[in-house]
């Protein structure tokens, strides 16, 4: 245990100083200096880590979370010189093996695909699908519908008109996933009736930064999505969870959702991803808040919490009704 702590230590400071140096950038779009630093971030956090972010001091979770911000202002920069770049090209679509984590967004819309057809295999045959927070560069969207949903309708929702207008420009040319694909701009709490419409929603990770804003959007979803709907929604886990916000399990079920699978990559795949049903009876098949899901493949951050889980349990009882088994993936 001594050892784990101090590799969180050594991980907090890490990150204390990379923070420290990104805040002192003149802009967050792209340059060398930009990317230096975003490329020597995502490298710290992406190996196996025994850290659980929920237990750091009030310090470092505020570092956390002003690096979750800066992420996403870095990532949305980003997103939009490539899609600038992309747009003056004959067929933008050819050309996205030119976006520096184009794999990542290939192998990380293949793994919710296969998890959505094994774990809500209606979602696999969606004839409607909505991406809430697409960006300007729709990666997702345009790889789910040309690779793993070729008739799926797509809406595209994000709060930027221009990050919407950027992607408009990168289907012009592509009559196929292009004619599937519609771009709208809105806030995902401003939608009601337009949700019931929809086989599979995508919750992208960045909406809903802090974990009250994601709880509470994922509880509208769930008032108005019809049962049976799935619901993916992309989370982060141990040291990831400096990029990405982390998302529990347990308030996707507190919002009318029953959670089938929960998946933690150990690859280049940055984000988990937690597979959900809209269901009048939801939240049986769910353990309680702080306890750790069945998760594959297993990760140093499980092994540490499995330490804690036996007062953690304790804790939990008398607050929990249902505790049935996860889905193992």
């Amino acid at each position: 245990m001594e050892a784990w702590n101090q590799e969180v230590a050594a991980l907090v400071e890490k990150m204390t100083g990379l923070h420290a140096a990104i805040s002192k950038l003149p802009s967050l779009s792209p340059s060398p200096a930009v990317d230096a630093l975003f490329t020597e971030l995502v490298a710290a956090c992406v190996p196996p880590s025994p850290v659980d972010v929920t237990r750091l001091g009030p310090e470092a979770r505020r570092v956390r979370e002003e690096l979750i911000r800066l992420c996403s202002a870095a990532e949305g920069r980003l997103e939009a010189h490539y899609a600038d770049a992309l747009a003056v090209l004959d067929n933008p679509l050819d050309h996205l093996h030119r976006f520096p984590y184009y794999s990542n967004y290939i192998n990380l819309s293949r793994l919710e695909y296969e998890l959505l057809a094994r774990y809500a295999p209606a979602g696999r045959m969606a004839t409607r699908v909505a991406f809430v927070g697409s960006g300007p560069l729709p990666f997702s969207s345009l790889v789910l519908a040309a690779r793993h949903m070729p008739e799926a309708l797509f809406d595209n929702y994000d709060l930027d008109d221009s990050a919407n207008e950027r992607a408009r420009r990168l289907v012009r040319a592509d009559k196929d996933v292009g004619a599937r694909m519609s771009f709208l701009t809105a806030d995902v709490a401003d939608l009601e009736n337009e949700l019931g419409a929809y086989d599979v929603v995508f919750l992208a990770a960045l909406v809903g930064v802090a974990a009250e804003e994601k709880a509470k959007i994922i509880a509208h979803l769930g008032r108005h999505m019809v049962d049976g709907a799935a619901l993916v929604v992309r989370s982060a886990h141990g040291a990831r969870g400096f990029l990405y916000p982390i998302v529990d399990p347990a308030d996707i079920a507190r919002g009318g959702f029953d959670v089938l699978a929960v998946y933690h990559p150990n690859d280049e795949v940055i984000n988990s991803v937690i597979v959900a049903r809209k269901t009048a009876d939801a939240g049986r098949g769910v353990a309680p808040r702080g306890v750790l899901p069945v998760v594959s493949p297993p990760c140093r951050c499980c092994k540490a919490e499995a330490v804690l889980l036996p007062e953690k349990r304790m804790n939990l009882a008398a607050a929990t009704e249902h505790m049935d088994k996860w889905s193992i993936i």
